[in-house]
């Protein structure tokens, strides 16, 4: 992989700014080696995290009014797939950009790295909405999640990957000094394996793997809540993104995977600072030595889990 690491800091794409100066300014202060595009939910309900990788896809329908967005399939779909299908085979990346109106933050992100901000930079951060996610969250007019339609999941993964691509061409093109990290965002991987999801581990990976191969640059996978973390070290990422203040010890459980993965050159991102949801006290009665401590007692749980 050729990158040291080294705890360098950066964060989940989604922020609570409703301003993009605000926002923009606040991550390449804080996060001055690993900055990244701000997704900003709080202004529009187009930013949404289904919405922006979803609204340009055949039968999307976005109802901002009902705070909905889904695939409306008893429409004549069909030429639009076949467009979509011509740009994947063609290699267009424009047909799967993002729309300015529903990620402000990727174009405000672009337009301050090409002021030269941020010479420091080691990475330049980009993300999707993953497969697994995006298919079961976003569901066709009978509420059925699409991931379960193969024409709707063939044309997700495919744009996907070809906007992963697009991402890295727009952040490469202002700054080609800096390499790329593309997070692919699995929040319902904590419901993977229960009763809730149909979904067999072959096609979980396939699914993932599908996405995560498109990435030139280095690619990872978050997920918000505890998983089985086997999986994601069997795919073909580079980082691993976790929720270290909640399910360390859940890491730890898995000490021979975790142990190949690295050995690789897989990274693993501590997610140390709670998010506050549901609750605000979390955050509160918290300090930074507390927090601190908290990732010190982690990584000495998990690197006594893998010598032992």
């Amino acid at each position: 992989m050729g990158l040291e690491a080294n705890c360098m800091p950066t964060a989940i794409g989604s922020v609570p700014f409703t301003g993009l100066d605000h926002a923009t300014r606040a991550i390449f202060k804080n996060f001055p080696e690993i900055p990244f595009w701000p997704q900003m939910p709080n202004t529009s309900f187009r930013e949404n995290m289904y919405v922006q990788f979803t609204e340009n896809l055949p039968g999307a329908v976005v109802d901002a009014d009902a705070g909905r967005v889904y695939f409306d399939t008893t429409n004549n779909i069909a030429e639009r797939m076949e467009e979509l299908y011509a740009a994947y085979i063609a290699g267009d990346l424009e047909y799967f950009a993002l729309e300015e109106g529903s990620a402000r933050g990727f174009f405000g992100f672009l337009d301050v790295l090409d002021t030269g901000a941020s010479p420091e930079i080691k990475l330049l951060k980009g993300h999707v909405t993953g497969p697994i996610s995006l298919g079961l969250a976003v569901t066709d007019e009978q509420r059925r999640p699409c991931l379960y339609n193969d024409q709707l999941r063939e044309a997700i993964l495919k744009s996907l990957a070809m906007n992963i691509k697009w991402q890295e061409a727009r952040m490469r093109g202002v700054r080609p000094d800096a390499e790329t990290l593309i997070f692919v965002d699995e929040p319902y991987l904590v419901s993977y394996g229960s009763a809730y999801i149909s979904l067999s581990r072959e096609d979980a990976l396939g699914f993932l793997d599908e996405v995560v191969s498109a990435a030139e640059g280095l690619v990872g996978v978050h997920c918000c809540g505890n998983t089985d973390w086997t999986l994601l070290m069997e795919t073909q990422i580079d980082v691993v993104s976790f929720d270290a203040y909640d399910y360390a010890q859940s890491m730890a459980l898995y000490p021979e995977v975790v142990k190949e993965f690295l050995e690789r050159g897989g990274i693993l991102a501590w997610g140390v600072i709670p998010s506050g949801l549901p609750s605000p006290d979390q955050i509160t009665k918290e300090s930074i030595d507390s927090l601190v401590q908290r990732l010190e007692d982690a990584m000495e749980l998990l690197v006594g889990t893998c010598e032992g």
